[in-house]
């Protein structure tokens, strides 16, 4: 895909001057490249232009909102399904972990509320509406399981298997618009000072359940950051809303050690591994 992303930045940015060329990561839906060590170009593995132009017109929308840095759009080209932006500073949070990640509460909380407090109705036809049910979620980790048991510490089993025998929460009270994909991989920090410096990969934006964005971080930050971002967080946030989050949260942990042990890096797995403990706990 190297020689691609040459010719695309030779029609679209022929004024820069290519000087290095690197892949920076990879997911099931995505290829990402960095140009110059400051210009990222991520390439669809499936090109859909009516999905390239929406994300285009919802991180333009996203702007707006967010209390951090998002990308911003430098071309696209729709037909090839590519995406190209400026280098946002800092690095992912997965890979660079910060020393005192209760400072990222603050942030978060307040980046939440904007989000998740715009109007879903302005937003739907850029953002989809997401009604993923909760005992299909339950059926699927199930399943995951199944592939990774293995894996799993034999001590920490009986966790896992208590919630994959459980009931599912209650659907939610409403519908807000979400990142939708708010994990560890997602937030860019600046490590040393422990601060939120952006927010990247919004293909998965959608309203749906704000319980998911908060499930992510209770699942790579642990409880005590979780209820930090609660407390600053300015929409109504209930009991029932916890327990949604914390069934999230699992479904989201057993996925991710799906995937690191099969297609995906590994590090998915060691993280989830790591984690195991306080989302089951």
């Amino acid at each position: 895909m190297i020689g691609d992303i040459r010719a695309l930045l030779a029609r679209h940015l022929p004024d820069v001057e290519v000087r290095s060329v690197t892949e920076s990561g990879h997911g099931l839906d995505n290829e990402v490249y960095e140009v110059n060590e400051e210009l990222i170009v991520r390439g669809s593995r499936a090109a859909d232009p009516v999905a390239t132009r929406r994300e285009v017109d919802l991180l333009a929308a996203v702007r707006d909102l967010a209390t951090v840095a998002v990308p911003e759009v430098v071309f696209a080209d729709y037909e090839q399904g590519v995406i190209a932006y400026r280098k946002l500073p800092g690095e992912p949070l997965n890979l660079h972990p910060v020393p005192d990640p209760e400072r990222l509460a603050a942030p978060l909380g307040r980046l939440l509320s904007a989000l998740h407090g715009a109007d879903p109705g302005e937003l739907r036809e850029l953002a989809p509406l997401d009604r993923y049910p909760a005992p299909t979620l339950l059926v699927d980790a199930g399943l995951d399981y199944r592939d990774v048991e293995r894996h799993v510490p034999y001590e920490q089993r009986p966790l896992v298997e208590k919630f994959l025998r459980g009931t599912p929460p209650d659907e939610p009270r409403s519908m807000r618009f979400c990142h939708n994909d708010l994990g560890a991989e997602h937030l860019l920090v600046e490590a040393a000072t422990s601060t939120v410096t952006g927010l990247i990969d919004w293909t998965d934006a959608a309203v749906t359940d704000p319980a998911h964005d908060f499930a992510l971080i209770f699942r790579d930050l642990g409880p005590a950051v979780f209820e930090q971002t609660v407390a600053h967080y300015d929409l109504d946030f209930d009991e029932t809303d916890r327990a949604r989050v914390l069934f999230y949260a699992r479904c989201a942990l057993i996925e991710d050690l799906a995937y690191g042990l099969s297609t995906g890096p590994r590090h998915y797995a060691d993280a989830a591994l790591a984690h195991l403990a306080w989302t089951f706990g």
